[in-house]
């Protein structure tokens, strides 16, 4: 299957739905030999079973992001099955505490915040794509063309109430991205940010769970839906991870229908 990405190699996290799913379905769609990373291999499957009817190659690897042996043994494991890594898409996070797992923020005030939360947060969210990102360096900096999609949020940059965590998980990943495109960029190794509103599973899940801040929050958007896992998310990240964008790096990407928008 030739495209824009024939013949590279991408680690996309969280693949197994969502996001990450459309993702890794889009990079496959354009040539990229993708290892699709999750907890589930119920959900790799399925993941795996949409790159092959869209006629691309992909491999399943079941890592929790909040282990950093796993972190290390899926980086050397697509290394080893394709001889190279050029894409690292950092995009799992898991909410809740490690031993109650939930499909959003729990939100609660910041002087009532769960402290397993926040350990939790942080472990499978920045010290996760930090782990991630050291591991792949070596073989980013030997492809000459690395690329490092992470991801942010426009929670993190508004400071969303009830949302201690996250908020500040998520703008830990910018700085940990943009002191990697300044570091790593004169190994031609690209790092930027995706910050989505975007119909994941964890943001459905909100909508259910939150009908009434999900209705306020839609009504803020100037194009007045969520985007597309495939065709906002998973093409944006094709672009970013091709040729078209080596001269992008340190940036933040609102795919968000314009709800954030700053000078």
């Amino acid at each position: 299957m030739a495209g824009s990405l024939d013949g590279r190699t991408a680690i996309v996290t969280g693949a197994g739905r969502g996001i990450g799913r459309g993702i890794a379905v889009e990079l496959a769609r354009e040539g990229a030999n993708v290892v699709v990373a999750s907890r589930s291999q119920g959900s790799i499957d399925d993941t795996l079973a949409e790159i092959a009817a869209a006629g691309g190659t992909g491999v399943g690897m079941v890592c929790d992001v909040g282990d950093a042996a796993q972190i290390a043994a899926t980086v050397a494991g697509a290394v080893e099955r394709f001889g190279a890594l050029d894409i690292l898409v950092n995009n799992a996070q898991s909410f809740g505490t490690a031993e109650q797992p939930a499909p959003t923020p729990v939100i609660t005030p910041l002087e009532d915040f769960n402290d397993g939360e926040w350990d939790r947060t942080f472990a499978t969210g920045p010290t996760a794509t930090y782990y991630f990102m050291k591991a792949a360096f070596p073989h980013l900096k030997a492809s000459g063309a690395g690329r490092i999609i992470n991801f942010g949020s426009y929670w993190g940059q508004i400071g969303y109430e009830g949302s201690a965590a996250y908020n500040a998980a998520k703008e830990a990943i910018r700085g940990l991205t943009r002191t990697a495109a300044r570091e790593w960029g004169k190994y031609g190794i690209t790092a930027n940010v995706i910050n989505p509103a975007i119909a994941s599973d964890a943001l459905q899940s909100f909508v259910r769970n939150q009908p009434d801040h999900a209705r306020k929050a839609v009504e803020t958007i100037p194009l007045r839906r969520y985007g597309d896992i495939y065709a906002d998310g998973g093409r944006l990240a094709v672009f970013l991870a091709g040729d078209d964008a080596s001269f992008l790096t340190g940036m933040t990407f609102q795919a968000d229908g314009g709800l954030f928008m700053s000078p």
